[in-house]
């Protein structure tokens, strides 16, 4: 028997997401952010499953293999191009680079292109990241303009601050980009998945989901099913021993958790070589049979302790869930001191993959 850990992708729920974007911008074009493996999902399959209006990528290499698995969309680079060197393929394979920097528009400028490109200009609305300065909007649009190698110009800013509901960086972000922007042709895109889901004033030609569509909540404090969202991932194991210990032992690692009187400990195939965070809190909740409990002491390169007080039948073979349905991954993200975001995009290759189609997952017995 293989070790009982594994990463269940439902696809159903992927589609479900998407579904839920349009239906909170029904005019706007999707670009669907498919960076980082998808946020750890598996970028090629997840594509291939969205009927999205194009994706978003960090670099070249992304972008190829998305053409390299059939994807003809639409392909944004985010971080646009990295060397002049790349300029050749943008072309050749009709992607879409941000352009950020004087120094990328000196080497766009420079370029010897067999066909022109359609870029995106990317405009600094507060994050002070990438882009142009506001007030320099219509001169870099002009240079994009008169560029033979350059056949499109979109218009593009980021959000910084839609994790937070309550700040007014938001609507003073869409106000100068608006205000940037204006008089200028092209298409626009400003809204994350924060921005889509509550800034409706942000929805412009295009969106750019990226979170929301693995079904974790872009705002801080809360949790992908109070959005309407399905987790896509599941995280699941098994115990694989049960143990009784009594009053005093020490758990784990150092003996950072004692057991406060005789007690069952189980013991999951799950650790931080798996991508599970090392730093999870003694109380991080898992399911156990479907039920909640919560890990105890250190976690440990494949595997974690879990307090089985209250519930006396659990055995050896039993289902554990690390989050996905059921256990928002946010909350263990809560415990861990870090955000969903890492947490998914953490899980370590070493971690089979099962595609599903929104069916219930499969007990795991002993």
């Amino acid at each position: 028997m293989t070790r009982p850990l594994r990463a269940r992708i439902d696809l159903a729920a992927l589609r479900h997401n998407l579904q839920r974007a349009r239906q909170a911008a029904p005019a706007s074009r999707i670009m669907a952010v498919v960076k980082a493996n998808a946020y750890g999902h598996g970028m090629p399959r997840i594509a291939q499953a969205l009927a999205a209006d194009g994706f978003a990528v960090a670099s070249l290499e992304e972008a190829l293999g998305l053409r390299e698995a059939g994807i003809r969309q639409s392909i944004t680079l985010l971080e646009g191009f990295f060397d002049s060197d790349e300029l050749v393929a943008l072309s050749r394979y009709r992607l879409q680079p941000v352009v950020h920097c004087d120094e990328q528009l000196r080497q766009l400028e420079a370029a010897s292109l067999s066909q022109p490109i359609s870029v995106w200009m990317k405009i600094d609305t507060g994050m002070h990241r990438l882009g142009f300065a506001p007030e320099r909007a219509a001169e870099i649009h002009q240079r994009l303009h008169v560029c033979p190698n350059v056949e499109h110009i979109g218009l593009f800013s980021h959000l910084g601050y839609t994790d937070d509901r309550r700040s007014a960086q938001t609507q003073r972000q869409c106000e100068l980009f608006l205000s940037a922007s204006h008089g200028l042709p092209g298409e626009r895109s400003l809204a994350n998945s924060g921005g889509l889901l509550a800034w409706p004033e942000t929805q412009l030609e295009w969106v750019r989901p990226g979170l929301m569509l693995y079904g974790i909540s872009p705002f801080a404090g809360d949790t992908g099913p109070e959005q309407g969202l399905c987790p896509v991932m599941t995280l699941e194991s098994r115990l694989i021993a049960v143990n009784q210990y009594p009053r005093g032992a020490a758990i784990g690692y150092s003996g950072a958790w004692v057991c406060p009187e005789d007690m069952p400990i189980g013991v999951a195939a799950v650790g931080y070589g798996d991508g599970y965070p090392r730093h999870a809190l003694t109380g991080t909740p898992v399911l156990v049979n479907g039920r909640r409990a919560q890990i105890v002491g250190r976690v440990s390169m494949d595997m974690i302790s879990i307090d089985l007080r209250g519930q006396p039948d659990v055995h050896v073979g039993a289902p554990v869930t690390l989050w996905g349905r059921g256990l928002p991954v946010e909350e263990i993200a809560r415990c861990a001191g870090t955000i969903a975001y890492e947490l998914v995009c953490a899980v370590a290759s070493r971690v089979p993959v099962v595609i599903e189609e929104g069916v219930a997952a499969e007990p795991l017995t002993g």
